[in-house]
């Protein structure tokens, strides 16, 4: 039997640790030749080495989304998604050739993605299945879900409501979440930078790194920054550099010229 060269790509260590175990247990013969848990340490991997036969990724990583990842660079081999979004979330991702698994992954759920890669291997061609990304990468920005458009803030003791557009910035700071508004008021929020990515619209928002989520008329400079990243002048005045990281960068580019 031929050896199945795997790539996974997950930020917590637990279940990485469960892939791999589980992988060893099924009847196909495998070798996991990297464990990545990062977008920037995903797109330099690839960058630097072949494309392996499979690769399993998790959506949420520590400096963004994986999408990023195949969005920055041409990936050449099937993926499978590990998630922990819903039923209703993961909808969006049901495209031929690509399969998802819902976290914990079980062994029965992972050997039946294999499966479905060994069918992928026997039926479509590279130039299919890069195709096939296209239209993954084309339904996650295009999805019908509803985005947030209002948030709830805490006012001393009233509560008030804020439009998407009111909003310049999210930023965190010790392990705490705040919304800036283009009036220069502060309000803290309930929800991590990682839950706000998946509330927002990707129209009009973007995280450029993992301290800030941007609105696009927040922005009034651009300039070069060194090791091929952006510096930012945005309003109102932040509490310290606003840096596009080196792995948003391409992707913070496009956003733009969309």
């Amino acid at each position: 039997m031929q050896l199945m060269n795997i790539l996974i790509i997950e930020d917590e260590y637990p279940a990485a640790e469960r892939l791999q175990r589980l992988l060893q247990e099924l009847p196909e013969s495998t070798e996991v030749v990297e464990v990545l848990d990062s977008v920037e340490s995903a797109i330099k991997w690839f960058d630097q080495n072949p494309a392996p036969d499979l690769i399993l990724s998790d959506i949420q990583l520590s400096d963004g989304l994986s999408f990023e990842i195949y969005e920055n660079t041409l990936v050449k081999a099937p993926i499978v998604f590990t998630t922990s979004y819903d039923e209703y979330a993961i909808k969006a991702f049901k495209v031929k050739s690509i399969d998802y698994l819902l976290k914990p992954v079980k062994l029965s759920e992972l050997s039946q993605a294999i499966q479905k890669y060994t069918q992928w291997k026997q039926e479509f061609s590279e130039t299919d299945h890069i195709y096939k990304l296209e239209q993954l990468l084309d339904n996650l920005q295009h999805t019908g879900r509803q985005h947030k458009k209002r948030f709830l803030v805490k006012k001393g003791e009233q509560l008030l409501p804020l439009n998407e557009d009111e909003i310049a910035y999210f930023y965190t700071e010790n392990e705490l979440v705040f919304l800036y508004t283009y009036e220069g008021r502060k309000y803290v929020l309930d929800y991590t930078l990682e839950q706000l990515e998946q509330m927002l619209s990707p129209a009009k928002f973007f995280r450029i790194n993992r301290q800030y989520i941007l609105h696009l008329e927040a922005i009034e400079q651009i300039h070069n920054y060194f090791s091929s990243r952006y510096k930012l002048q945005i309003r109102p005045v932040p509490p310290g550099e606003i840096i596009v990281s080196k792995g948003k960068a391409k992707s913070f580019r496009m956003w733009l010229e969309s």
